[in-house]
Order: structure tokens, then C-alpha cells, then sequence
């Protein structure tokens, strides 16, 4: 979903055409305050900021960065700027959030990952020395050969040598 802001009156128009370009819901706001709520009631992949805005408002611009959490924000004039211009940044954002998250998610699954083979191997090892002591009792080492065999075929499905 796209968020964008600005007084322009353009805006209506311009947030109709990012919506036909891009596929994505787009919101428009006309000022800073409607921005504020619409950024506390939604997550928004990218939020579009008319720095017109951000130069006659800034003590709020600081405030405005803060409520866009994972937003990426892209600064335009759109004074200056078209529609094609407008339209090609923001499928950059869109993109560029796109990689990071899958970028993110990678990091995020090969840490868990890891911490499963260590906890595994680490079950596997508790075995061992279990099972290496003397006198231990049949009941208990039924028990842990039947934890030892869970370990290995858990780290045999994700993929561990």
C-alpha cells in the first residue's frame, strides 16, 4: 500500500495513476495532521513526501519519520516532477522494500536454522554422555536412545550431514 502527501492539487490524480501503474492501493493526504492518522491506522510500503511540505513544515518532518516505520519514503516536487518520474520511483521503492525483505527474511531463517542444529546437536551430545555412564538403568537409557533417535532424524529433515 502507498501513501502519498502532498497539498497539491494534483494529488487526487497522481494517487489514482500510482494505483494504475503499480497495482498498489494508494491513499493520498492532503496535509501532515491527515498523513499522521492515516500512518497510525495502516502499514504502508511506501510513503511519497512532497518536500514541499517538508520545507514549509519541518519541526513536523521530524515527527513524520518516526511514524513511517517500514516505509520507504520517497521525496518528490511534485511541482516539477510528472507522473512518469513519480511512477518510476516509486516501483524503485517498491522493488528496493521488495529485496530487503527477502533480503531480511533469508537472515532471519538461516539463524533459526542455525540455532535448531545447536540445540540438536547439543541434545545429541547430553545423549552420549548419558548413555556413557555406567549402571545406567534400562527404563532411563530406553528413554534416551528414544530422544538420541528423535535428535538425529529431526537434523536428518532439516537438512543437517
Amino acid at each position: 500500500m502507498i501513501l502519498l502527501i502532498t497539498p497539491s492539487a494534483r494529488g487526487p490524480e497522481c494517487a489514482t495513476g500510482l494505483k494504475e501503474t503499480t497495482g498498489e492501493e494508494t491513499h493520498w493526504a492532503e496535509n501532515l495532521q491527515q498523513a499522521f492518522a492515516r500512518l497510525r491506522e495502516q502499514s504502508y510500503s511506501v510513503v511519497v513526501l512532497d518536500q514541499f511540505l517538508l520545507e514549509n513544515e519541518p519541526g513536523e518532518s521530524d515527527h513524520m519519520v518516526d511514524l513511517l516505520g517500514t516505509a520507504f519514503p520517497v521525496y518528490v516536487n511534485l511541482a516539477v516532477s510528472g507522473m512518469p518520474r513519480l511512477v518510476r520511483e516509486v516501483r524503485s521503492a517498491l522493488h528496493r522494500r521488495q529485496r530487503e525483505e527477502t533480503q531480511a527474511r533469508r537472515s532471519v531463517e538461516q539463524q533459526i536454522h542455525s540455532e535448531m542444529f545447536e540445540s540438536l546437536t547439543t541434545m545429541l551430545l547430553s545423549c552420549e554422555l548419558v548413555m556413557s555412564l555406567p549402571d545406567v538403568p534400562g527404563p532411563v537409557a530406553e528413554k534416551i536412545r528414544l530422544i538420541d533417535n528423535l535428535a538425529r532424524d529431526m537434523r536428518v529433515r532439516l537438512g543437517a550431514e
